[in-house]
């Protein structure tokens, strides 16, 4: 029976093994994301929809479902995430997210997070989805992504690179601008909040927003929703696809995507709901436990089982009849050596003393 068990937990180990270190030596992925969807959004009209949605980080279940809900819906074109896909830039969290985003039947397009560049993320990144900003054009509406993953400013390069790209838009009918970080935080007076560190390089980038008439800024990193307008430049904060819900108010705090519909009349926006924790403090921290608790064992998965295998195969080794006599052999010769050696060594004095 130990014969049996111990077959069990070695090719189990094997397995295991093999699984939690493919991620690092295996190029299972393809590389540049962003460009090989934009080549696959093919427009034949001006009246089309796209999905704006963010800070799923890692998120299993809520994911999934948004995944699927968005595949059910033959009016949606393509979608875009605002960033925070990942808890942090380990290869075997960006590999559970790409085995994921495998499942849209329309194409993904991203933009990075705070999470997604963390712990050596920024490698990771450029490696599945290409550039950290950049821009495009569908019919009648330009878009802008832009790189404030560090949470603080928008670099001088790419302030400039921004306002030539907001110059070019001006031919187009609408213009959307999508980043992570807030240039500022809804739900508070005193700014900084969890939005952008530097006032002055936000207040610089609201001023061009405004000179330039941006039709919609998207944002994410507060996991919620909210919506208004910083002095006439209208702004979505969309973080509810999939991450902890820490707030209680259910005008904001619940899981969504929103449906952009783009047409020569006008952009509609539609939040689309997904099933969420209840309104309360007690439920809400209970599926927050839950939320990483599951994550994290469907993630590391075959890490725990690695684990585990590990444990008992050395708990097996350790308590085999066979190690057992092989050490009690090896302390034999030990101490038989250690014996002699005391003696030659005792004699060798003795000599030199004589």
């Amino acid at each position: 029976m130990k014969k049996v068990f111990f077959t069990i937990f070695l090719l189990l180990f094997i397995i295991s093994a093999f699984k939690v270190s493919r991620p690092f030596i295996e190029k299972k992925h393809d590389n540049n994301l962003i460009y090989n969807n934009l080549m696959k959004i093919k427009m034949t009209s001006e009246d089309f929809t796209f999905v704006v949605l963010g800070d799923n980080k890692n998120s299993v279940s809520t994911f999934e479902k948004i995944i699927s809900k968005i595949n059910n819906d033959p009016t949606v074109k393509f979608v875009i995430n605002t960033g925070d896909m990942v808890f942090d830039g380990n290869p075997i969290k960006y590999d559970f997210f790409l085995k994921q985003i495998k499942k849209f039947k329309v194409p993904l397009l991203v933009v990075p997070g705070n999470h997604d560049i963390s712990d050596n993320g920024y490698e990771n990144y450029i490696n599945f989805f290409g550039p950290l900003y950049y821009s495009f054009s569908i019919k009648n509406s330009y878009f802008i992504i832009l790189n404030n993953a560090n949470q603080t400013e928008v670099d001088p390069y790419q302030m400039l690179w921004l306002e030539k790209n907001l110059n070019f838009s001006q031919q187009y009918k609408y213009r959307f601008v999508f980043m992570h970080v807030p240039l500022f935080d809804p739900r508070f007076e005193q700014q900084p909040g969890h939005s952008m560190k530097n006032l002055k390089n936000a207040n610089k980038l609201l001023d061009l927003f405004k000179k330039y008439k941006v039709t919609m800024l998207f944002f994410g990193h507060i996991h919620g929703f909210f919506e208004g307008n910083w002095d006439g430049v209208p702004y979505l904060i969309t973080g509810g696809a999939g991450a902890e819900l820490v707030g209680t108010d259910p005008n904001h705090y619940f899981y969504h995507y929103i449906k952009v519909h783009v047409s020569s009349k006008g952009v509609s926006y539609k939040i689309i709901k997904m099933n969420s924790p209840d309104f309360n403090f007690i439920d809400r921290v209970g599926a927050f436990i839950w939320l990483y608790i599951y994550s994290f064992i469907v993630i590391n998965y075959w890490v725990l089982v690695l684990i585990i295998t590990s444990f008992s195969l050395g708990f097996f080794i350790l308590t085999s009849d066979s190690f057992l006599l092989f050490v009690k052999n090896s302390f034999k010769n030990f101490s038989k050596l250690t014996f002699v050696n005391l003696i030659i060594s005792f004699f060798k004095k003795f000599k030199k003393t004589k």
